[in-house]
């Protein structure tokens, strides 16, 4: 399963044409997506018409929603955050560690842009969509 971060979905639905939006654009309908719980929300929040939330959110809850959080998740990511941390790492987001925490525990791969996410690949085994 793949998790698309709310990085590319906001992209995808301002019309911008990136690496991650291309490859969002190729794995629809091809691959089986997901969409965390926290990701759902921070891109729901941004819009501001109601139509287009509608549609977001109609688009959106199409995909299997995964908890990104709870209690082994939470020590997990804190335990993440510590390590990169410890290498000089400092990640600026919480819901990015449990984001990356959460796809390395369940074995998820994370299509993202945001460059928070590349301590996780390169220290802690976060897989990349590509």
């Amino acid at each position: 399963m793949i998790l698309v971060d709310s990085s590319v979905w906001i992209d995808y639905f301002n019309g911008k044409t990136t690496a991650a939006v291309e490859r969002l654009d190729q794995l629809l309908g091809s691959e089986q997506l997901a969409i965390g719980d926290l990701i759902l929300t921070e891109v729901l929040q941004g819009f501001a018409d109601e139509r287009e939330f509608s549609a977001a959110r109609a688009v959106l809850t199409h995909f299997s929603v995964v908890e990104l959080g709870g209690r082994e998740i939470a020590i997990q990511a804190a335990k993440n955050f510590r390590a990169l941390r410890r290498m000089g790492i400092t990640i600026r987001g919480t819901i990015d560690t449990l984001i990356a925490t959460r796809c390395i525990e369940g074995g998820h791969e994370l299509l993202y842009d945001d460059r928070d996410f590349d301590p996780f690949v390169k220290h802690l085994g976060l897989r990349v969509a590509v």
